[in-house]
């Protein structure tokens, strides 16, 4: 069949095709995954072949290094300076091939139990039946993750002779009080002539055994640590720390001293100071200690810091060892109102502890009070916790955040709480200086007024909350001023100016009003942030008045310390505290408050 030219063309167009965009990243994805895969095989294989190469040149240097060693006479078989003492070195570096390899060399003497121990039975009188020395090779700069590791058993001649020295067993242990492998183990005796420096690390069994050890008295310093890890030392006594609780240690002639260091995971300590509406409290001064010491009389902590926080009220304690710690400020603007965790903090070995302080305005006398459960040693919440003294009665519950005012002699017209004493609107009805502080009826003439309402400033709690209680006190209002001569609503917002505050009632109804019998808050004014009270005073008898000298609502939130109560601006003297919760022992009894004092209260459960 003959074709048109157009046929011609679209024929000759098909048959000259070639590959597509979409053939074309196809093909050379496969071919870049094979190159990557084949370059990947190679880097590989010249990896392998260049740590093998490292390895065999370690391996030659340390052979090399224990052949002299085996050549020595077996008296010079040891570190200079050392257990045993010897002409060998400790650490070296050598040159081979243009790498540098660091060698380091430990000698012991082991007392071999074929023919007793010292201080086992039978008693080897003379414990140094041979030497072990190892070595361990590291290139500097090859990017190695394990050393090299040769040893060799060098015997004496001869039949092994008495010993006058003794034997110096260092155990190492963690907090769980198991062995620690691999923690390096420094001692210098430095009162020998010249100086002992002994260098060795903990085998499986977390022990170092240093075996024909010179005598000496208070002589030999030790310092246990490892990578990551705490330290634990012997300690000089000084004119800081006269009665040092591990002293340098003794060597007494063929006995075995043995001393034990405890060492494990440094720990992270995140702080935070706020105040207790959850807002950062920056640029302040804390005294910080655990409770370890090094010392006794005087206790001389292991850690005692003092710190700053930064502008923001955060600092961090890094490589902290685990412990209990305490905090303090220092000054005269703050005092701690409680901390979440409840004080003292405890840091467990690698862990990373969130801690806030909770900071109140400094007062000179108050007490902190922290309740637990006696047996799990946790927290209790919603427990009563009443101080009473000359003049003084307040209750608290535990876990409750809260805000109060005590005076409104300040008059009206403020409308953020700011002055404890001021407030925003009344009627005009109402009395607040007589007695100063409390708020009542007018008195017209010879009589009081029947009705009076104060509407409180604006209290901020910081952030969003769980209301719980209103209290007012006193509770008991005069019989002749009627039922209920004190109601209270409430308005909650998360603006500090709404458009309109709307006071509501315990059901939420703006015509219910809360009593002294029904305070609980109702539960839609939870997650806001800003709060008012109106309070209504009203009288059957206008010869007596309903008397207001105390409001205050509780809440909780972030910043609710667990546990823990706060009274401040206490006077000092005797106090009565009484501790009770459902369901436990009431707990109660005088405290002399003198400063700002701490008192922690373990409570049982009824039997």
């Amino acid at each position: 069949m003959k074709l048109s030219g157009g046929q011609k063309g679209h024929a000759l167009h098909r048959s000259g095709a070639g590959f597509t965009l979409v053939e074309v990243v196809v093909a050379a994805a496969v071919f870049l995954l094979f190159a990557v895969g084949v370059f990947s095989g190679i880097s590989l294989v010249f990896k392998v072949v260049y740590q093998s190469r490292i390895r065999i040149l370690e391996t030659a240097l340390l052979s090399e290094r224990l052949e002299i060693a085996r050549n020595l006479p077996y008296d010079s078989v040891g570190i200079l300076n050392g257990v045993p003492a010897g002409l060998l070195e400790h650490t070296q570096s050598f040159t081979r091939n243009d790498m540098v390899f660091d060698v380091v060399t430990t000698v012991r003497n082991i007392d071999d139990p074929f023919d007793g121990t010292i201080g086992g039975t039978p008693n080897d009188l003379s414990p140094a039946d041979y030497k072990l020395v190892e070595m361990s090779a590291m290139c500097q700069n090859c990017a190695q993750q394990k050393p090299v590791i040769l040893s060799t058993i060098v015997a004496p001649k001869n039949l092994e002779g008495a010993s006058q020295n003794g034997a110096l067993f260092i155990n190492v242990f963690d907090a769980a009080g198991q062995p620690v492998v691999g923690a390096n183990v420094h001692v210098v005796n430095s009162a020998s002539i010249p100086s002992v420096v002994i260098d060795d690390t903990t085998g499986n069994d977390g022990i170092v055994r240093i075996v024909d050890t010179p005598t000496g008295t208070l002589s030999y310093d030790v310092t246990v640590s490892k990578s990551g890890y705490s330290s634990d030392y012997t300690i000089e006594s000084s004119a800081d720390n006269p009665n040092p609780l591990k002293p340098p240690a003794n060597v007494v002639s063929q006995v075995v001293t043995e001393l034990n260091f405890a060492i494990d995971l440094n720990g992270v300590i995140n702080l935070h100071t706020v105040n207790p509406s959850c807002a950062a409290i920056g640029n302040v001064t804390l005294a910080v200690n655990g409770e370890k010491t090094v010392g006794l009389n005087p206790s001389v902590y292991k850690f005692s810091q003092n710190i700053t926080t930064d502008s923001s009220g955060n600092y961090t304690l890094a490589n902290r060892e685990w412990d209990y710690y305490h905090f303090n400020t220092i000054g005269s603007s703050y005092k701690i109102g409680g901390s979440t965790p409840m004080s003292p903090v405890y840091l467990s070995p690698g862990l990373t502890q969130d801690v806030t302080l909770v900071l109140r305005p400094y007062t000179a006398n108050s007490l902190l009070v922290e309740v637990r459960d006696s047996g799990t040693k946790l927290p209790l919440s919603d427990t009563s916790v009443r101080l009473t003294g000359s003049g003084y009665n307040s209750t608290l519950t535990t876990d409750l955040g809260y805000q109060r005012q005590t005076d409104w002699s300040g008059g009206s017209g403020q409308a953020v709480f700011s002055i404890e004493n001021k407030y925003w609107s009344d009627n005009g009805d109402i009395e607040k200086n007589s007695p100063a502080g409390d708020i009542k009826l007018r008195k017209s003439g010879s009589y009081y007024v029947n009705n009076g309402i104060l509407e409180s400033s604006t209290f901020d709690v910081g952030t969003d909350v769980t209301f719980r209680n209103i209290i007012w006190q006193p509770l008991t209002q005069p019989s002749q001023a009627g039922a209920n001569p004190v109601l209270v609503q409430l308005a909650t917002s998360n603006s500090s100016s709404p458009a309109s505050w709307i006071f509501k009632g315990p059901d939420g109804s703006t015509s219910t009003y809360y009593t002294a019998t029904n305070t609980v808050v109702w539960d839609e004014h939870t997650g806001e942030r800003y709060f008012r009270y109106k309070i209504y005073l009203s009288t059957a008898n206008t010869r007596y008045t309903p008397t207001v000298s105390e409001f205050s609502f509780t809440y909780t939130n972030a910043c609710t310390p667990p546990g823990q109560v706060y009274f401040g601006s206490l006077s000092a003297g005797t106090y009565t505290l009484e501790v009770s919760h459902l369901g436990y022992t009431t707990n109660s009894g005088d405290i002399e408050v003198s400063g700002n004092m701490e008192e922690l209260v373990d409570l049982s459960t009824v039997e």
